[in-house]
């Protein structure tokens, strides 16, 4: 559900990482925000909880003009991952226009996987959003640590839904620009479709996906 002005010629694009605790979705947009271009980021705001951290305001606000005038603004939250903050989680979902889901490779925490994503399509249905629809990316992070699932397993999982999967390690900043990047690139694919970026405002897919992800690659 886009934040649309259409006096103000203002969209706000709204990303939201979701996951278990400590699966990784603060070190993923810590990473991105040390990657992405110093004057194009914003400040980042963590707030650290316990056994958990979480970032509750809006990071990397790049403002996009198109040709039509028409500018874009884009937010990233992550939600807290501890079940006693479901309530948080509901409130950052809302008007949510992509979602990736940081999963935890490790064996011991594919419970807590599935609880999780679960819990997503619990809350999506809530606020109102309709997961078959909505651009949805998932991560699985720390794939620097023993234990983990083989990437086989999880493929085998995934591979059926058709939903785009990334191995990562946010640590050492592997994945990171990659799960970032394909969000990114779903979701001007659904509000394309919608509002017709590219034929009634001339906003050039590449060019947006360039200021929001390529770029950071040369930082």
């Amino acid at each position: 559900m886009i934040e649309y002005d259409e006096i103000d010629r203002r969209m706000v694009l709204k990303l939201v990482y979701y996951g278990p605790a400590l699966s990784g979705k603060t070190t993923n947009l810590l990473v991105l925000h040390d990657l992405l271009e110093r004057e194009g980021r914003g400040d980042l705001m963590v707030l650290d909880t316990k056994d958990d951290r979480t970032i509750f305001f809006d990071l990397l606000p790049f403002f996009i003009s198109a040709p039509s005038g028409l500018k874009i603004k884009v937010k990233v939250y992550t939600v807290p991952g501890q079940v006693n903050h479901d309530a948080t989680r509901k409130a950052v979902l809302q008007r949510a226009d992509g979602v990736a889901f940081i999963a935890d490779s490790r064996i011991a925490e594919r419970e807590n996987n599935v609880e999780s994503f679960s819990n997503l399509e619990k809350n999506l249905e809530i606020v109102g959003l309709d997961i078959e629809k909505l651009p949805l990316v998932i991560q699985f992070n720390k794939r620097d640590l023993p234990g983990i699932i083989p990437e086989e397993d999880i493929r085998s999982v995934w591979s059926p839904t058709g939903i785009p999967v990334f191995m990562a390690s946010a640590l050492e900043k592997r994945g990171v620009i990659e799960t970032f990047g394909r969000l990114a690139e779903m979701t001007f694919d659904s509000i394309d479709r919608r509002y017709g970026l590219q034929e009634n405002h001339g906003l050039d897919k590449a060019a947006f996906l360039e200021k929001l992800s390529l770029s950071a690659q040369r930082a």
